[in-house]
């Protein structure tokens, strides 16, 4: 089975960033987006080219176009984000963004009225109706297909690292899960999400796609949701290992993470260089490590079991990546990086407003509707002393308003 592969110009980026729709008295998740989106629609079109439809009525995916920086890719998904809000807002609705709500119960969301959303539900039942979960996804374009899965495979050993830095999920259904992330462990339950599958080369992927399609595992290449894949249509890889992040600052600073990453790449393979393939099971334990503990892991560094904190390992590979960086136009959101180091993950600071307020999750909400609005706040629990902000997986106990 051919798969064509659509190559892009080198390191080009493109962004979608999953938001959820909040009720503003009740704090809730609540459906608006089919009105919302087309209102939004213009004229004569089917949909608008840059705010979508998800899994959900409480949810709008906005996108960006092909963008040479990541600063390009922020101003375009800030443009994108002022015309949901100013709709949003008509309806009583606000916008924030994590990898799961607080407190909403899944079980009473509203399926989009779109068939192949409707199809995916009546083949995976429950498993498709709990994906109450928001991410954040990063394409950085790949100019050969000979390249995408030496560098897919190389990207695997900065699991972690992406996944501590965009942790944002601590809370489901009103219960703190003692996790980072447990939009991770949610999406896990499809089938085809989780790593991806060791392959050899592009002829390897052809092969195996063609596999799962004969076998009836899948109907087509976009049902396999791997944390890093290709995107053949695109011509990019795409990382989608990440949490939903609660603004745009953080947002820049993964892409820029991810856009240096593959560059640094490209240029090894033109170097003749072979690229790192970690371990596969030091792979799957250091994103366990990063689900758990987030950025407070440590993670396997080498197949004897060597460990060390993954706050060094990502400290330490921003240094690296400067050069690259400054290559690409990106420093100052690479350097986004150490900012959230120094605040705190997204589930820290969702844990830090938890405990100022004994254990409520309404202004859990409110603080992320605010960061979404005012950006990465200056100061957060990352100095926190170990033990002042909640990590065991305990029940809310209230969250009314």
């Amino acid at each position: 089975m051919e798969i064509p592969f659509r190559s892009s110009e080198r390191a080009s980026l493109g962004v979608e960033w999953e938001l959820q729709l909040i009720d503003r008295e009740t704090r809730e998740l609540s459906p608006g987006a089919v009105e919302i989106l087309e209102e939004l629609r213009p004229e004569g079109a089917e949909e608008h080219p840059k705010a979508k439809h998800e899994l959900l009525q409480s949810t709008v995916e906005i996108i960006t176009g092909i963008c040479g920086t990541v600063s390009e890719a922020k101003a375009d998904l800030a443009g994108t984000l002022a015309e949901v809000v100013a709709a949003a807002d008509e309806r009583g609705l606000g916008l924030l963004c994590a990898g799961t709500h607080p407190f909403t119960d899944w079980q009473s969301q509203q399926i989009s009225p779109k068939e192949r959303y409707a199809q995916l539900v009546e083949r995976m039942q429950w498993l498709a109706r709990r994906m109450q979960i928001f991410g954040v996804h990063v394409h950085v374009g790949v100019r050969a297909p000979e390249k995408v899965i030496p560098v897919v495979n190389a990207l695997c050993q900065y699991v972690p690292h992406f996944l501590a830095l965009s942790s944002s999920s601590p809370f489901w259904v009103g219960c703190d899960t003692g996790l980072a992330s447990v939009r991770t462990k949610v999406f896990e339950g499809m089938p085809t999400a989780g790593l991806p599958f060791r392959l050899a080369d592009w002829g390897a992927f052809e092969a195996y796609m063609e596999t799962l399609i004969d076998a009836g595992a899948i109907e087509s290449v976009r049902e396999v949701w791997w944390d890093i894949r290709p995107h053949p249509d695109f011509g990019t890889v795409e990382l989608r290992i990440c949490d939903g992040l609660p603004t745009l600052d953080e947002i820049g600073a993964v892409a820029a993470l991810a856009q240096c990453l593959v560059e640094q790449f490209d240029t090894q393979l033109d170097r003749g260089y072979t690229l790192p393939s970690p371990a596969e099971w030091v792979v799957r334990e250091n994103k366990w490590r990063a689900v758990r503990y987030g950025l407070d892991a440590e993670i396997v560094v080498d197949e004897t079991g060597a460990v060390r904190p993954v706050r060094e390992a990502i400290t330490e590979l921003v240094e690296e990546l400067r050069p690259t960086a400054r290559k690409l136009e990106c420093e100052a959101e690479l350097d986004d990086v150490l900012r959230i180091l120094a605040v705190g993950a997204s589930y820290q600071r969702q844990r830090a407003v938890a405990l100022e307020h004994d254990g409520e999750l309404v202004p859990v909400v409110d603080s992320l509707l605010a960061e979404l609005r005012d950006g990465l706040p200056e100061h957060g629990p990352a100095g926190r002393p170990p033990g002042s902000v909640p990590g065991p997986a305990e029940c809310a106990g209230g969250h009314a308003a």
